[in-house]
């Protein structure tokens, strides 16, 4: 049954083609690194008298800042588990 979406198609290929390349997934894990570093940086140097101001801002802002860091972990995760078999499937 073909997709109704073509950009849906377009984009599980290029997912399909970085989660099957060691390089490809590690380069986008640095670049995800940056997001909750940035954050973290702005945070506690940038804006914290601001965040300081409300608690709705703080949790949001520390909130997401947790949320895009385990979004990294688990990638990390997915990494290390895809490279033990990439390596185990050399000696098959």
């Amino acid at each position: 049954m073909p997709s109704e979406d073509p950009g849906w198609d377009d984009s599980k290929q290029l997912a399909r083609a970085i989660l099957h390349d060691r390089a490809a997934r590690r380069k986008w894990i640095a670049r995800m690194l940056m997001a909750p570093v940035l954050m973290l940086v702005v945070g506690l140097w940038g804006i914290p008298d601001w965040l300081g101001e409300s608690l709705l801002r703080f949790g949001l802002w520390w909130g997401g800042c947790a949320v895009a860091t385990a979004v990294v972990m688990l990638f990390a995760l997915y990494d290390a588990l895809a490279a033990i078999r990439e390596e185990r499937d050399k000696f098959r």
